[in-house]
């Protein structure tokens, strides 16, 4: 039994951003880690709103597509919400989509990592 204690990171990713359409948080390497969780909190709810959220994996931080493994998660625009992450390459993001609502919701993101 190893006796190494394990890895980790959380970085708050977005502060709070305005989701007016469609927002990418920032590329993060994330190659070391075994593992990933995102969490999404929506700091200023719209009522009757909806929003999209998928996760992307890159080679190079570059050129992006949609992790294969997992499917958008759709949500109304209020709560708190994550999404685990495995078997990604070398970078990871984050892509927000408004759906419908009046208004603009107020995101806070952040990734999670773990060896």
């Amino acid at each position: 039994m190893s006796t190494k204690m394990r890895e980790s990171q959380s970085a708050v990713i977005e502060r709070g951003v305005d989701l007016v359409d469609v927002h990418d948080t920032e590329p993060f390497e994330v190659a070391w880690a075994g593992e990933a969780r995102w969490y999404i909190h929506f700091l200023r709810p719209v009522e009757g709103g909806s929003a999209e959220f998928r996760v992307q994996i890159s080679p190079d931080g570059l050129n992006w597509i949609d992790h294969d493994g997992i499917d958008p998660l759709v949500t109304d625009a209020q709560g708190f919400h994550s999404i685990p992450v495995d078997r990604f390459g070398h970078w990871l993001r984050l892509r927000s989509t408004r759906l419908s609502g009046a208004a603009e919701p107020l995101l806070r993101i952040y990734l999670e990592l773990k060896e």
